[in-house]
């Protein structure tokens, strides 16, 4: 069973993007949903979740995300959800731009003046079935 859970936290790892270890650059999951807004999480706020490593702005986030990661949890394993929908690539992301969608964190590369949240707007549900497709082949 240990082989089992540590084969699938190594795959996690593998297939989530992780700056220095840390899921969403350190951004606090819970705040997104409770706040509407992107707020940094801290160090003594730290959750590892089957092998990813989260941050909080409190404990009281902390505990929320414990109590139901998967609700927290940010979609395509926290890389751009239009990248994912337009060519299924891995693309990293800017944690201040995001989406919730029916209860479900989307996150968005915005450089460059290129914000991809735009162009996912004009074309959500085709982009969010192709990504989800091209997740499933990746995770």
């Amino acid at each position: 069973m240990s082989v089992l859970v540590f084969s699938q936290d190594q795959k996690r790892q593998a297939a989530f993007n992780l700056q220095n270890g840390i899921a969403v650059q350190g951004y606090d999951l819970v705040a997104y949903f409770t706040q509407s807004k992107a707020v940094k999480g801290n160090a003594a706020n730290t959750v590892y979740h089957q092998g990813v490593k989260y941050q909080f702005a409190n404990a009281a986030n902390k505990e929320k995300f414990k109590s139901n990661p998967s609700k927290y949890e940010p979609q395509y394993g926290g890389w751009c959800a239009y990248a994912m929908g337009a060519s299924g690539e891995k693309v990293e992301v800017d944690p201040e731009t995001f989406k919730i969608i029916n209860g479900q964190l989307y996150l968005f590369y915005n450089k460059l003046f290129n914000n991809t949240l735009r162009a996912w707007n004009k074309d959500e549900v085709s982009l969010k079935s192709k990504a989800d497709v091209n997740w499933a082949k990746i995770y």
